[in-house]
């Protein structure tokens, strides 16, 4: 079978999934309205931790375009099919590490391109956390991002009363399951100043962290669920 139809059954059954998981978890009281974020701040750049964004597709209000940042690592092709399949924009790259020495062509060229966008009027989406670094520790790219646009940081969290966690991944991707219900937070906009030297980066990178965990906390204690989503 060809590659390229091969990847094309899959991501067919991957966002038929989704649409199921979507349709039959109903959010709960309280939950937050994403269309506020896009009134309030566009344009901005919605963030999630990596194995919490699988559903971050379906928050996209209807008429609004976002590009969103995928790694260009070959697990995450699927990811980047599937946000497209699903009425997002895409570009590939990785965000920087917390070392501010690393160095990421793809990662740099993506978020020019981001920002790019961002001056342009257009809301982007980038993971907080590096791939296959350490899990629910924001990375400085995203850091970075916001202090070239000076357009704030949302932190978006999606979470399910259902779950199968895959405990063997690095960052104990969660996968959805139908027929529960669901939550979704926003944390309040994010500015890093574009005159902020690394001392200050640094700072606002363990602060989006903090933002980040807590409010993944928070979501899952609404929905319930006692034990904590963080990764030690």
């Amino acid at each position: 079978m060809d590659s390229r139809v091969g990847k094309g059954i899959i991501v067919f059954l991957i966002t038929n999934y989704l649409r199921l998981v979507y349709w039959t978890n109903p959010w709960i009281k309280g939950s937050a309205n994403p269309r506020e974020a896009h009134r309030k701040y566009t344009p901005f750049i919605i963030t999630f931790w990596h194995g919490r964004h699988i559903m971050g597709p379906f928050l996209r209000p209807r008429g609004e375009n976002i590009l969103a940042m995928f790694s260009r690592s070959v697990d995450a092709e699927l990811n980047a099919l599937t946000g497209e399949k699903l009425g997002l924009e895409t570009v590939r790259g990785s965000g920087s590490r917390k070392d501010r020495h690393d160095t990421n062509k793809g990662g740099a060229r993506a978020l020019l391109l981001l920002n790019r966008a961002l001056r342009y009027g257009k809301t982007t989406a980038m993971i907080a956390d590096i791939a296959h670094n350490k899990a629910r520790e924001a990375g400085r790219g995203i850091i970075l991002l916001a202090k070239l646009s000076g357009r704030p940081i949302v932190p978006y969290i999606y979470a399910f009363s259902r779950e199968k966690i895959l405990e063997k991944t690095w960052d104990k991707m969660a996968i959805p399951l139908p027929f529960g219900h669901s939550v979704f937070l926003m944390g309040d906009a994010f500015f890093v100043p574009q005159d902020a030297d690394d001392a200050l980066l640094e700072k606002k990178r363990l602060e989006l962290t903090d933002i980040m965990n807590n409010l993944t906390e928070e979501a899952y204690f609404r929905l319930g669920k006692s034990e904590c989503m963080r990764i030690k």
